[in-house]
């Protein structure tokens, strides 16, 4: 037996259980967050054996590194020059793989599993993630809530996780059922209608791009998904705002900022960060503000904005790339995924928004009607640092937004051209209905040499192609791209600027072949 697992266990479940959310989500005001990563990467020099033998490779002593401008200079870990060099047990604490409890897997770009072990400990954090999310966007501490993960179950990481931290959160009190259909469409359907109505609210957990499929699926099949309160929970793909507007038309949303969030999620350290009421109303100002996005996120492409813990996960950024460090069964310092991206204080977001003459406060108080009644007759609101406890939603955590991998671009006449400028035409009014959302964006040269821009885009089921609905989709295409990226519309010459849409039917086997993970872009 080991004791010290045992007790790891239950002290942090009992904190977990016992500590109010509003305490969790605080704890960063009164800590040094950079003391506390300084901390946890002395813990892993002295308890982790690959760790141990990385810093003798780099001629680095750990005990010299006494303050966070040393831990800055600590070098980089990636998958290739750590997590592959080293048998998986070295990677764990004390090089005792047993110290976990759970494995996971995941494919990553190459397509080679990678594993990925945790102990029943490291998911209390993660599960912070989920009560936030439930309590501040679903208000599920009041309201009986059918919670249905549509996650791929088995070795993948996120079924198994989303449904243990989901579990936790129910452990602690809220009034929360689970059910685990996975990614099984047909099984997901049933259970809606069959216990959905026993509930006040329905959340369905999983990749956007499929429970828009479940979703479509059911309309055609006469589900009133207004009738469960449909609330989704999604991870794995940066979406536009387009898209959760039309999602949330489909199934009856009422309020876009408190009826979905998207996790900022990875098989290596968990969930990083989430998306708020907050950001997400802050991020549905910049999608129709353009040139405001440009101004704070250096880009023409909308990326994923949440907030995130920074005594759970510490980040950096490095010459545009992301660097976290956290505790887990493998603990990582100072890693760098290759996502992009980049962090914001939460007082530099309200400066830079308070610049752009918009106040997200305001915004939530008459939109999203968020107030606690018991709050009402108090309330007096003069910026958003005055109000974390009031607004339910709006919590002074930093801001994290990641665009993901930089090489799902194409290059056209010197413009970085992005799948998400793309995805925003083709969830236009009326061409939302005629196409699956998937596309596939490639530069290809006539005839002649003459290079220009080609998507092939997915048609519905039982819609057929026609000239027509070519040109339309082309042109919203071109209208979105000119709109949100400046590159786009300043380098490319006018005669080259319009592309060159295919239509191909659902399920083409060259382009958009079943059960393989879609690549919206090709070289």
């Amino acid at each position: 037996m080991q004791v010290e697992k045992q007790h790891r266990a239950i002290t942090t479940f009992e904190e977990f259980l016992t500590t109010p959310l509003e305490t969790l989500l605080q704890r960063h005001l009164n800590t040094d967050t950079s003391a506390a990563a300084l901390a946890l990467f002395h813990q892993v020099a002295a308890t982790v054996p690959a760790y141990k033998t990385f810093l003798a490779q780099q001629a680095i002593d750990p005990t010299q590194y006494e303050n966070f401008e040393d831990f800055q200079t600590l070098p980089l870990l990636t998958k290739e020059n750590y997590l592959l060099c080293h048998p998986l047990p070295n990677l764990c604490r004390h090089g005792q793989l047993e110290t976990c409890d759970m494995i996971a897997a995941s494919s990553g770009s190459t397509g080679k599993p990678t594993f990925w072990p945790r102990f029943f400990a490291d998911e209390m954090q993660i599960a912070v993630r989920f009560e936030q999310i439930f309590h501040d966007s679903f208000y599920a501490d009041t309201r009986r809530t059918l919670a249905v993960i549509c996650f791929a179950l088995g070795t993948w990481v996120g079924g198994m996780f989303t449904t243990n931290c989901c579990r936790y959160v129910a452990s602690k009190g809220y009034p929360i059922t689970l059910i685990t259909p996975g990614n099984n469409k047909e099984e997901i359907l049933r259970v809606v209608q069959e216990l959905g109505s026993a509930f006040e609210q329905v959340v369905l957990l999983g990749y956007p791009p499929f429970l828009k499929d479940v979703i479509d699926t059911g309309i055609a099949r006469g589900i009133e998904w207004q009738r469960y309160q449909i609330k989704l929970v999604m991870a794995g793909e940066v979406f536009s705002e387009e898209w959760r507007s039309l999602v949330g038309e489909r199934v009856g949303s009422q309020n876009a900022c408190y009826d979905s969030a998207s996790l900022y999620g990875t098989a290596d350290a968990g969930v990083l960060g989430n998306e708020t009421p907050l950001s997400i109303c802050i991020r549905r100002f910049l999608a129709n503000h353009p040139d405001a996005a440009r101004a704070l996120f250096g880009e023409s492409r909308l990326p994923t904005l949440v907030q995130y813990d920074p005594l759970s996960r510490f980040f950096e950024v490095k010459d545009g790339t992301l660097l976290f460090s956290g505790d887990n069964g493998i603990p990582l310092i100072r890693y760098n995924i290759l996502d992009t991206g980049g962090i914001i204080s939460y007082d530099a977001m309200l400066k830079f928004l308070a610049e752009w003459g918009f106040d997200p406060v305001a915004e939530m108080q008459n939109y999203c009607g968020t107030i606690h009644p018991q709050d009402v007759e108090t309330l007096t609101i003069t910026s958003l640092q005055n109000v974390p406890a009031l607004v339910r939603g709006i919590r002074s955590l930093p801001f994290v937004y990641v665009f993901g991998r930089s090489n799902f671009t194409v290059s056209y006449f010197g413009a970085n051209i992005y799948p998400e400028n793309v995805t925003v035409g083709l969830e236009q009014s009326v061409i939302r209905e005629w196409v699956t959302g998937k596309f596939v964006l490639q530069v290809q040269e006539d005839a002649d040499q003459n290079r220009f821009l080609s998507v092939v885009v997915e048609l519905a089921p039982l819609v057929e192609g026609s000239e027509e609905k070519r040109q339309v989709i082309a042109s919203s295409i071109l209208s979105q791209l000119k709109r949100l990226n400046s590159e786009f519309a300043n380098y490319v010459p006018a005669d080259y600027q319009m592309p060159q849409v295919t239509l191909a039917p659902i399920g083409d086997p060259e382009y958009f072949p079943v059960g393989v993970k879609h690549r919206y872009t090709r070289k």
